[in-house]
């Protein structure tokens, strides 16, 4: 979700620099750097899914069976955002369960330092924790002077067409039009709940986390989703070809579409600060 949005910021901004010898954009590995050079101004994407070190941190290969994080492990991934003017973090999605026996595992110590220790847990326990230590980072390092923090609400998904009086097993497939009923809701808050506690207690150090509620106006856009025509990574086999909505893509976002009007809010968060 977070490059969702991170590539809908760059093509927004790119539009008003039509000089290509003024912009660039640099690949290296997790970090993808958009750089507008008349302005000295950059737009980082950093992957780093779980907030803590993980075994989904490839940027390339990042789908495994069963997700573990590194309790106390941050820095790595904290560093790159440390001097930055505004970071926005978005999570969410990675902690989702994909079913309902899934669980996740958290490392404790190293395996180098031989006092490793696995624990298994529910995937909302292992979120907590990734907060706690991020909560922890952002409290011993952030320059409160300088440094501005977003933290995106959740991103809907539409896979269930029963919510909205379809059915569920088209999902998402040849919605054309968003769902009209007013006060219509389908995403859990509680991830959300959690994460703003958390950020509150930053508060007595003067360092403010804003939440982009972007959840509930994307609640209703059903009609927003790549579906079949997002890019495929690997061949789709005979039977997904003969049933469509089977790998249709309910999740992320179509460009031009929903993200850019996370950024018309998250502009307008910023230049509220500068009137």
């Amino acid at each position: 979700m977070n490059r969702n949005q991170w590539v809908s910021l760059v093509c927004m901004v790119e539009a008003s620099i039509p000089d290509d010898r003024l912009k660039t954009c640099i690949f290296n590995g997790s970090l993808i750097s958009f750089k507008a050079l008349e302005y000295n101004a950059t737009i980082d994407f950093y992957w780093s899914p779980l907030l803590v070190e993980s075994n989904s941190d490839n940027p390339i290969i990042h789908r495994v069976d069963y997700r573990i994080i590194r309790a106390d492990r941050i820095e790595k991934r904290a560093s790159v955002w440390r001097d930055a003017d505004i970071i926005v973090f978005n999570s969410y999605l990675w902690w989702r369960k994909q079913n309902d026996d899934m669980t996740m595992k958290v490392m404790y110590g190293s395996f180098e330092d031989g006092d490793a220790r696995l624990d298994e847990m529910e995937m909302i326990d292992g979120f907590e924790i990734a907060l706690k230590k991020l909560t922890e980072w952002l409290g011993e390092n952030i320059n409160k002077n300088k440094t501005r923090i977003f933290f995106a609400g959740s991103s809907p998904t539409h896979f269930w067409a029963s919510n909205w009086g379809g059915e569920d097993s088209n999902k998402c497939l040849n919605e054309t039009e968003p769902i009209y009923k007013v006060g219509y809701k389908s995403t859990d808050y509680s991830l959300m709940a959690m994460a703003k506690s958390y950020f509150q207690r930053l508060e007595a150090k003067g360092i403010h986390v804003e939440i982009q509620n972007i959840t509930e106006l994307s609640d209703y856009r059903k009609d927003g989703h790549p579906t079949v025509f997002r890019k495929q990574y690997v061949p789709l086999t005979k039977e997904q070809i003969e049933n469509p909505a089977s790998y249709a893509d309910c999740t992320h976002w179509c460009l031009p579409g929903v993200p850019d009007v996370w950024n018309e809010f998250l502009y307008g968060y910023l230049m509220d600060k500068c009137i």
